[in-house]
């Protein structure tokens, strides 16, 4: 059975996204003073005392806006209400009820699932005590007083939430799922690749650049196995972050390289690769992790039978470091290839945790030798004594030699290549560590 699930709902600037970092104790969310800054619903893991249950950050609810950004965040809040176990209504005691929270108390209410009225910003429980009891008014209870900020009062919140769930909720099957972290400048299509996956409305799509500011999840199940797909924000060049919000996406989407397995690298065909695009792929190869380069919009483009081998020429000579990632060209608006894309995402996962004994891998490394003689510098030849692997995701390697100053970056690189063609390795960095015989660790 799957943990359950608290979202935490509200009208804007209450609070909400404090309120998911202090629990989560992360800053997966964003804090800003700019009202409506949490555009997509957000995922975290909370424990409190023996239970553990996954909490959704939502956008503020402006029930009569017609903006199109802020009338999308009140369809993800419904969203994530329906798939709630257990809701948090948030609301501010310096702001009191308002006509918004009256109407977003009814649609609660309509919902049938259990609600907990928590009211922030109470950062002083006795003076600010009558402030609290207004909220009676909107007929959900007793309201539970606490400031996420200080913080003050937040396990008696917790209590309150925990004592919503059922007991066989909380039976966690273990994770095997490959986690794949979607990455590009923003407008590149990443949110309607999610959403063509899944087959809904999983993130907000639109024409207006840089619209997801979040890293989000989505679990997908594809021919027996199980991914996270992780959309994140777009990342602009420097010049062009004006927001201080857009500067906390691009930390968070690094953080989301950091927790993925595969790093889906998209470029807009019809852009062609850019220098942004370059640095981008930078981030996820210096993170070791496994890299496909994934051409969207590759149906808007006018093409012919040297079309897609120009492509490949051009990727291939401005990601020159990156000759393991394989490129696939696909359309997430008319689902193109993605089969494809699957199987390949599939495959590089297996080789990331691909493991060589020690045996077999100085087979390939003495035959290798044998062909290409290790080099010399005045005289003094470089002996190469052995190679073993001691990792995995990337791919890790120690060589033990007699001089580390002797091996030279181009025969380290032909040692990779001789590994690549006996042993795959598609799509994964390898990472090799040089040391002298008798070093330490």
């Amino acid at each position: 059975m799957s943990k359950p699930i608290v979202a935490v709902i509200g009208r804007p600037n209450v609070g909400k996204s404090t309120l998911f970092n202090r629990l989560t104790k992360s800053k997966t969310s964003i804090v800003d003073d700019t009202p409506g800054v949490t555009r997509d619903r957000i995922y975290g893991e909370v424990e409190w005392l023996t239970h553990k249950f996954t909490l959704i950050d939502t956008g503020g609810i402006e029930p009569e806006s017609t903006d199109i950004i802020l009338s999308q965040m009140r369809r993800q809040a419904e969203a994530a209400i329906e798939a709630a176990d257990v809701i948090v209504f948030l609301v501010d005691v310096k702001t009191g009820l308002t006509d918004s929270d009256m109407q977003v108390a009814n649609m609660l209410r309509k919902s049938h699932k259990p609600v907990v009225l928590v009211v922030n910003k109470v950062d002083d429980m006795i003076k600010q005590v009558m402030g609290v009891y207004e909220f009676y008014n909107l007929g959900l209870g007793d309201p539970v007083p606490i400031s996420a900020g200080q913080p003050l009062n937040l396990g008696d919140m917790l209590d309150e939430i925990v004592a919503h769930f059922k007991v066989d909720q909380e039976e966690v099957e273990e994770d095997d799922r490959i986690k794949v972290a979607i990455i590009g400048k923003p407008n590149v299509g990443k949110s309607s690749l999610v959403n063509k996956i899944v087959g809904e409305e999983r993130v907000i799509v639109s024409d207006i650049a840089g619209t997801t500011r979040d890293s989000v999840d989505t679990d997908v199940e594809i021919n027996g196995q199980r991914y996270t797909l992780i959309d994140t924000a777009g990342l602009r060049r420097k010049s062009k972050i004006k927001e201080s919000i857009e500067k906390y996406s691009i930390i968070r989407t690094v953080a989301a390289i950091e927790r993925a397995d595969i790093i889906l690298i998209m470029i807009d065909a019809k852009e062609g690769i850019t220098e942004q695009d370059t640095k981008i792929a930078g981030m996820a190869h210096e993170a070791g992790k496994g890299c496909i380069i994934v051409v969207n919009k590759w149906d808007d483009i006018e093409k012919n039978d040297k079309t897609m081998n120009v492509y490949l020429k051009d990727i291939t000579n401005t990601l020159a470091y990156m000759q393991y990632a394989p490129c696939q060209f696909i359309s997430a608006k008319t689902g193109q290839r993605l089969s494809k894309l699957f199987e390949t995402i599939y495959a590089i996962a297996q080789n990331q945790t691909m493991r060589i004994s020690t045996g077999v891998l100085n087979d390939v490394l003495y035959e290798a030798m044998a062909m290409n003689q290790p080099p010399s510098d005045k005289g003094k030849p470089l002996k190469i004594f052995y190679m073993t692997q001691v990792s995995v995701k990337p791919p890790t390697f120690v060589i033990f030699v007699n001089d580390k100053e002797l091996m030279h970056f181009s025969y380290q690189r032909y040692i990779e290549n001789q590994m690549r063609e006996a042993f795959g390795f598609k799509g994964t960095p390898l990472r090799f560590i040089i040391r002298e015989k008798g070093e330490k660790d």
